[in-house]
């Protein structure tokens, strides 16, 4: 008997990519089970590397193959279908690596936020900041109109001592040297409330 060579008539040979993209474009779906069986096991390897989870990774596979099925994206032409189907699974794999970085970001976010409002300040914390506040208060009314006017703007107001300088209309030096004056002042006087 003699030996089979590789275009003898009676052995199949084997579809190529592009017909089988061809056939499921026509609608034959048995030509993306073949797809499927060629390229699954290098789609699902790539996106278990880059998920690092072997449910995503799977879940991921059925999606490239639908997604490929239903869109028909895929060029003959411009590469092979391996290529394609490896830059989308990687693009896809990205794609839920964002969405789950998000999802972490977002949940960090809420968890410093639950924290900061479980650390709400008790009742002795409430009532000695009232007190320092009183005491920040009468200190303030000791001290000379003109030191008290310049530290209320930059602290109560925000503003720079430039803008104080701007909106008073009195030089910059004279703004800085009353807050120098009046933090000195306030200092001495909420020293003697401690002592």
């Amino acid at each position: 008997m003699p030996p089979f060579s590789p275009s003898d008539p009676l052995i199949p040979r084997p579809v190529s990519d592009r017909d089988l993209v061809n056939r499921l474009w026509a609608g034959d779906t048995t030509a993306l089970a073949t797809l499927y069986d060629r390229y699954s096991p290098m789609v699902y390897t790539l996106a278990l590397k880059m998920l690092a989870n072997p449910a995503e990774a799977e879940d991921l596979t059925q999606e490239v193959f639908v997604n490929f099925w239903q869109r028909q994206q895929y060029n003959p032409d411009r590469g092979s279908i391996g290529s394609f189907l490896a830059t989308y699974t990687r693009s896809r794999a990205i794609d839920r690596l964002r969405v789950s970085s998000g999802r972490a970001t977002i949940l960090q976010r809420f968890q410093r936020i639950s924290e900061a409002s479980s650390r709400s300040p008790s009742p002795v914390d409430h009532a000695s900041l009232q007190e320092q506040r009183q005491h920040l208060r009468a200190a303030l009314d000791q001290i000379p109109a003109a030191e008290r006017e310049v530290l209320e703007i930059a602290y109560f107001q925000g503003l720079s001592q430039a803008e104080i300088s701007a909106q008073l209309g009195i030089p910059l030096g004279t703004v800085k040297s009353r807050c120098r004056q009046g933090l000195l002042r306030l200092r001495d006087l909420l020293q003697h409330q401690r002592d």
